[in-house]
């Protein structure tokens, strides 16, 4: 069998919203308006919070699609000043996600325990208020939120292979700027922070075989496994490679700003940023390049996202371990294509009603497990009812 990255085409129920004259589809989706018809319609469960899971109604996958959301839409009503990565997420409030987030997960694993059948992850992508709202590829809904997924790998070795070409698939491979002029100076950055639970992968060991990716990503092994993801300390090695690769993006991104700048503001590690990149010359060469390119094309410069802009993800490898991964420099791919996944939605109500009955069913039980846990109550929609 072929490896190589794969196209998959996801079915869904057209959604009976219109967007007010004058508006665009993208500033629509993050008005208090559109978030309060996702909370009646798809929504499972919330929290005082302010944590909202939800249905993707344009999934993914029919097999286990869902997103929880920090839903500051009515609280915060400028949606460039909204939480829209997990180190500006309030610790009270981080604490329920990390809980909720470790029973989600270990759910999914629980109901699709075999490797070779299922392709599990979970993760975040940046929301980054980087490019005006109305710019191709800013994200629908400008909060912080969690996707859950599984693909089953059955129609995943049927379905034809994507594009090699397609933009959103080069995210860390030959293509990204980190990978093809700093991967050592990544690396090493990264390996001078504090991991216990979190062991780097040799190159190559975490892919996934039937797609072949991640492709040029650095990587990490949960020891402990699913267990792990239980320990306040494995959340905070989470957050840690967060704040390192936020650390990594601004300091370059202010050097091709601002020849020789000072380190930005409010740094997470200056000590490590001033020792590893600041004084590093393959990092100072590479940021002189990026600048002397946006001086002499406008369209290149435009195209920059200035501000840290991620995917991080959980996923279970071949071998069924659990691995971390984070991007490099997102161009607006989906967070299923740093795996290899491009997913073509299709209005089709009729196969829609065929998948989500069971869909349902797996949903209304991880909710079960939440409201359990004390994590938040059920909600009421058309389709379901609040307990």
């Amino acid at each position: 069998m072929q490896s190589g990255p794969r196209e998959i085409t996801n079915s869904f129920r057209p959604i009976p919203l219109e967007v007010p004259e004058g508006m665009k589809p993208n500033e629509f989706f993050n008005s208090a308006e559109n978030l309060n018809d996702l909370v009646h319609n798809n929504g499972l469960l919330q929290n005082p919070e302010g944590l909202l899971l939800y249905r993707k109604a344009l999934g993914h996958s029919n097999e286990f699609d869902c997103s929880i959301i920090y839903n500051t839409s009515q609280s915060i009503l400028d949606p460039l000043g909204r939480p829209v990565r997990r180190t500006q997420v309030p610790e009270q409030v981080k604490n329920v996600w990390n809980r909720m987030n470790q029973i989600i997960i270990a759910y999914m694993l629980e109901r699709y325990p075999n490797p070779d059948e299922t392709l599990v992850l979970a993760g975040e992508a940046s929301l980054d208020a980087t490019w005006p709202l109305t710019s191709p590829g800013v994200p629908s809904i400008r909060m912080l939120h969690n996707h859950f997924i599984v693909f089953n790998k059955a129609e995943l070795r049927d379905a034809p292979l994507a594009d090699l070409n397609n933009p959103n698939l080069t995210d860390g491979g030959q293509h990204s700027l980190f990978q093809s002029y700093m991967r050592a100076v990544y690396r090493a950055f990264f390996d001078e922070l504090d991991l216990q639970i979190l062991r780097p992968c040799q190159d190559g060991s975490c892919k996934i075989a039937l797609t072949g990716y991640p492709q040029g990503l650095p990587s990490w092994e949960v020891q402990g496994g699913v267990e792990a993801l239980q320990e306040v300390r494995f959340w905070k090695e989470y957050d840690t490679i967060l704040m390192g690769f936020i650390d990594f993006y601004r300091t370059f991104f202010t050097q091709v700003s601002t020849r020789n700048a000072a380190l930005p503001r409010d740094i997470n590690f200056p000590e490590l940023v001033e020792a590893k990149l600041q004084f590093n010359n393959d990092f100072l060469k590479t940021a002189k390049m990026v600048r002397d390119r946006c001086i002499k094309d406008a369209k290149y410069a435009n195209s920059i996202r200035w501000q840290p802009a991620f995917k991080q993800l959980i996923y279970r490898n071949d071998q069924g371990k659990l691995i971390v991964t984070i991007s490099q420099n997102s161009i607006g791919n989906a967070i299923t294509e740093l795996l290899g996944v491009v997913v073509k939605r299709t209005p089709d109500a009729d196969a829609y009603a065929r998948a989500e009955p069971a869909l349902i069913e797996k949903l209304l039980a991880v909710r079960r497990r939440l409201v359990e846990a004390d994590l938040g109550e059920g909600i009421a929609t058309p389709h379901w009812g609040a307990a």
